[in-house]
C-alpha cells in the first residue's frame, strides 16, 4: 500500500513523499533475505479475510479532492493456511458509511473467492467422476452476487480488528500492528 500511496504523487512530489520512499527502501533493504514462509495445514481449506478503510484518505484540508474520500479495500485469500492472493486497492465508488465500504470490499473479495470455490469443486468432482461439469452462469448483479452462497458454502463472520489479517492492506499502521500482521501473513 505504501508504494501505491507514494506513486499517486509522482507528478508533484513533496519532501514527505521522498521520506516515505526512503523508508520503503530501507524496509526492503532490511528484509531482502525474507519471504513468505509456507507451512500448509491440510485441515484448513479456503479462507478469506476482508477489510475496508472507510474514506481513509479524507482530511479537512483536502475536503475538495474527491480522491481522498475513496475507501480502500484489502483482502487476503488463504488456502491450507497459506496466503495465495492478496489485494489492496481504492474502491471505485464513494461509500457513504463504514458498513457500505465493508460490503463493497466483501463483494470485491468474493468475486475472487467464488470462482476459486467453483474451480476446487469441479476439480474434486473430476477426481471422483471423470466428467466435465458445465460452467456456471455469469451473475449479473453488481454487489449481491454472493447472496446465494452465504449460509451454505460461505460463512461470513466478524474478525476483531487486531486479528484482521487484511487490515495491513487498507491503511498505514503503527509499527507494532504492522509487524504482528506481517507475522500472521508471512511467518516472520
Amino acid at each position: 500500500m505504501a508504494t501505491h500511496q507514494t506513486a499517486r504523487f509522482c507528478i508533484d512530489p513533496k519532501l514527505s513523499h521522498e521520506q516515505a520512499i526512503m523508508r520503503i527502501g530501507r524496509y526492503l533493504l532490511g528484509t531482502a533475505d525474507r519471504g513468505i514462509s509456507y507451512e500448509p495445514d491440510p485441515k484448513k481449506g479456503l479462507e478469506c479475510y476482508v477489510y475496508a478503510d472507510f474514506a481513509g484518505g479524507w482530511s479537512q484540508t483536502d475536503s475538495d479532492d474527491e480522491e481522498t474520500v475513496m475507501s480502500r479495500t484489502g483482502y487476503v485469500i488463504f488456502y491450507a493456511g497459506c496466503p495465495v492472493y492478496w489485494v489492496s486497492k481504492l474502491q471505485t465508488e464513494i461509500a457513504l458509511s463504514t458498513a457500505e465500504a465493508e460490503y463493497i470490499a466483501l463483494s470485491s473479495a468474493l468475486r475472487e473467492v467464488i470462482p476459486l470455490m467453483t474451480l476446487m469443486k469441479e476439480i474434486n468432482e473430476m477426481a471422483v467422476a471423470p466428467k466435465m461439469t458445465p460452467r456456471t452462469k455469469h451473475i449479473a448483479l453488481k454487489y449481491h452476487h454472493f447472496k446465494n452462497f452465504v449460509g451454505t458454502t460461505i460463512d461470513i463472520s466478524y474478525i476483531a480488528t487486531d486479528m484482521q489479517k487484511a487490515d495491513i492492506f487498507t491503511k498505514p499502521l503503527p509499527d507494532d500492528s504492522f509487524f504482528r500482521l506481517r507475522h500472521m501473513l508471512m511467518g516472520w
